[in-house]
């Protein structure tokens, strides 16, 4: 027994989370993770999925076929 107290403070620490939003400091959370100023992120090649195609197409095209 004796889990009474334990629960109900963890039911009134989930309903003040639920109901009470926190004041969120961005610029400390910011600080504290280490970001820098910019909050858009550069695109680089390796960010795209198609880059590295591991099919090989070429056997596909013959260039020396012709219509016409």
């Amino acid at each position: 027994m004796g889990r009474g107290r334990a629960k109900a403070k963890q039911t009134k620490v989930a309903r003040e989370l639920k109901y009470n939003s926190p004041n969120m400091d961005l610029d400390r959370l910011k600080a504290d993770l280490g970001v820098s100023g910019s909050t858009t992120r550069d695109t680089t090649e390796d960010d795209d999925p198609y880059a590295d195609d591991e099919y090989d197409y070429s056997a596909y095209l013959d260039e020396d076929d012709e219509d016409g």
